[in-house]
């Protein structure tokens, strides 16, 4: 949670970004607890790994000068308080497991979270999933068509005006006197 609040509150848009990594690898690490380990694993490589690194390029690629820009090893004491509160969120929370907080559950063998989830996604959650995709590929749909915009400087070909062309206009025979040295 305070990482969550850190998002939204400093003002450099890198720690911004390094605070929702640590919030995202702090959910990870509460998918781990209810034993899905499969979810953990795609929040850490989708999110940490793909968006996160994007959005990290877009940050650092448009170059926001800030008025009063701080050396990196002032940093170092805000990385060191957040690799400590981690390490003791971590401790808390396995050193929990034994004292009966989370209910002990036994699987089959053979039992795959995964083959689970799965399951329940393309059978008691198939219309709700494919909704969601509709939905995302509409919204993907609508992100370019809002940001697209014509440029002047560049040539467009319009096939209606190609087809239209006339045998007169398709060849222009130009006589130019030759030129002699």
């Amino acid at each position: 949670m305070l990482a969550s609040v850190a998002v939204i509150t400093v003002r450099n848009s890198v720690n911004a970004a390094l605070f929702l990594v640590l919030a995202f690898v702090m959910s990870a690490g509460l998918w781990v607890l209810l034993e899905a380990e499969f979810l953990a694993l795609n929040l850490i490589m989708v999110y940490v790994g793909a968006v996160m690194v994007l959005f990290l390029f877009v940050v650092m690629m448009i170059n926001i000068n800030y008025p009063s820009v701080e050396k990196e090893s002032n940093y170092i004491p805000a990385v060191a308080l957040m690799v400590m509160f981690i390490i003791a969120e971590m401790y808390l929370a396995f050193g929990s497991l034994d004292s009966g907080i989370f209910p002990e559950v036994d699987y089959a063998d053979g039992y795959s979270n995964t083959a689970e989830l799965g399951k329940r996604l393309y059978t008691d959650y198939v219309y709700p999933f494919e909704i969601a995709g509709v939905i995302l590929l509409v919204a993907i749909v609508s992100a370019i068509s809002l940001t697209y915009r014509k440029r002047e400087s560049a040539k467009y070909l319009d096939p209606a005006r190609q087809v239209s062309v006339h045998r007169d206009e398709r060849l222009r025979i130009v006589k130019m006197p030759a030129v002699q040295k």
